[in-house]
């Protein structure tokens, strides 16, 4: 389904119909029962959010071909399942699916293969960089080392860098930060309050909604449809009925999706966003893992649409390394005056060594920026071959850049899949992990951030840990693994 009900919103029966589609199983006379599965497959799905008002019975029996019992029998079993709410005189709605997320894992082992995290290794130059960081570090041992905005040459060089790609940026509009996830709180401690609320991705990147739930502020799913991306018409009216005080968006190889948006795309959204006055942070953490196109050719950020209340965050955890814990922000220098005011409440500044590091590698970042994309699409076609050769009923598309497929399972059954692949040494995120209120048990993140070699054996062992959880879970062979 393109085109998502605006949260909060309410759904025609005409539009409800279309939605389910030919929700009738083949050569069924269980008419309710197949109604109630339909809508909650799409409810797990994530493409029926919580707080959408159903329609009225008369209308969507009159829409759906079918008598009002049968939409009161469906209706009852929806309830009792826990997936749609009603009261008298207030009609019915989509509820919050009851998460049924992954288990504490248990102590990490050393042959536990760990497929939740999208996390790369350092690149080559790091060392040299190091190196080279040294012979300047003396001279800041001079100073305080508090530079609650960062190193004047680290933020000379993302500016320049943003200025590059067609988003003109002056030092004096960034701010280093200790990676994105800090931006981000960052920003909702500035422009977020208590009950406010905010518009994230769904599915999206599960620290997302957590930050903004930290922040007592209420994240606001707005779908991302894994084949036709983001629904511009539905954002837009999600803007004008939901009234947030700040949006998340990811537009370049969306997590968990690989998706980009176009530029056509981009600027729609960002005249949508200036027209209501509706901060944005634009997340472009991966914005660099670019693995079939040409960097130079890349759409305009999306700041360079959205006017003066974009905040665009940057990191150098996917494109470096992680352990720099190192990212940015580019805003509008008045709002970088309001991150400073809300920073002193958090921390000081960013480490100087680490800044002087990154630095050095933003000189001159063609070369391994170059290296890594080499290094990623080798992995990324690893992982499609594999998952290609055991699970060939399971769908994706191979994303054009990011760290990490987004597969569409046979069956609901995520969850269980995850559970189970703790046995087989293989540890891997629900669907659930990455929707607003849980859900997406059709759906399963596999990263490729890690070598072909171990990749091929993590969904040997996926397939294996399928395999038992039923038939028609996947198509692997029962290999024991040791």
């Amino acid at each position: 389904m393109n085109g998502q009900v605006p949260p909060g919103g309410h759904v025609s029966g005409a539009r409800m119909a279309a939605v389910l589609g030919d929700w009738r199983r083949s050569g069924s006379r269980r008419g309710a029962a197949d109604l109630a599965a339909a809508v909650e497959l799409h409810v797990l799905d994530g493409r029926l959010t919580p707080g959408t008002r159903l329609p009225a019975e008369r209308e969507l029996a009159g829409a759906l071909g079918v008598s009002r019992t049968l939409i009161g029998a469906a209706l009852d079993r929806l309830r009792e399942a826990g997936l749609v709410e009603s009261r008298r005189g207030a009609g019915s709605w989509i509820a919050v699916p009851r998460r049924r997320g992954l288990e504490p894992a248990p102590p990490e082992a050393p042959n536990l293969i760990d497929f939740t995290r999208a996390a790369l290794p350092a690149v080559p130059g790091v060392l040299a960089a190091l190196d080279a960081a040294r012979q300047k570090f003396a001279g800041e041992l001079l100073d305080h080392g508090y530079s609650v905005l960062g190193l004047p040459a680290l933020r000379e060089r993302v500016a320049a860098r943003y200025t590059e790609r067609g988003l003109p940026t002056t030092p004096a509009q960034v701010m280093i930060t200790n990676g994105g996830q800090h931006s981000f709180a960052l920003a909702l401690r500035t422009l977020a309050g208590p009950g406010d609320r905010v518009l994230v991705e769904q599915p999206c990147y599960p620290n997302t909604p957590e930050a903004v739930r930290s922040a007592h502020a209420v994240p606001v799913p707005i779908a991302v449809d894994p084949d036709e991306g983001w629904d511009i018409p539905g954002i837009e009216a999600a803007l004008r009925q939901v009234a947030p005080r700040l949006a998340n968006f990811v537009v370049d190889f969306q997590n968990p999706t690989g998706l980009r948006l176009d530029a056509a795309g981009r600027e729609r959204l960002g005249a949508a966003l200036a027209r209501t006055r509706t901060p944005v942070v634009v997340d472009e953490t991966l914005a660099e893992l670019d693995l079939d196109g040409d960097p130079g050719a890349a759409p305009p950020p999306l700041a360079a649409f959205a006017g003066d209340s974009a905040i665009t965050v940057g990191s150098a955890a996917k494109s470096h390394w992680g352990g720099l814990r190192l990212g940015w922000i580019r805003a509008s220098e008045e709002l970088i005056g309001g991150f400073l005011s809300a920073r002193h409440a958090l921390d000081l500044g960013s480490p100087v060594l680490e800044q002087l590091v990154l630095a050095e590698l933003l000189e001159d970042p063609g070369a391994s920026a170059r290296r890594r994309r080499e290094d990623v699409r080798a992995m990324r076609d690893a992982l499609v071959g594999a998952v290609r050769w055991h699970f060939p009923d399971w769908a994706f598309r191979v994303p054009a850049g990011g760290l990490s497929l987004w597969c569409r399972l046979p069956e609901p059954m995520s969850t269980r899949l995850s559970v189970a692949a703790i046995g087989y040494g293989v540890q891997v995120a629900p669907g659930s992990r990455f929707g607003v209120h849980g859900g997406l048990e059709s759906r399963l993140r596999l990263p490729f951030a890690q070598p072909p070699e171990r990749l091929h054996e993590a969904v040997r062992r996926l397939a294996a840990a399928a395999a038992s959880v039923g038939p028609a879970a996947g198509s692997g062979a029962e290999v024991p693994v040791t």
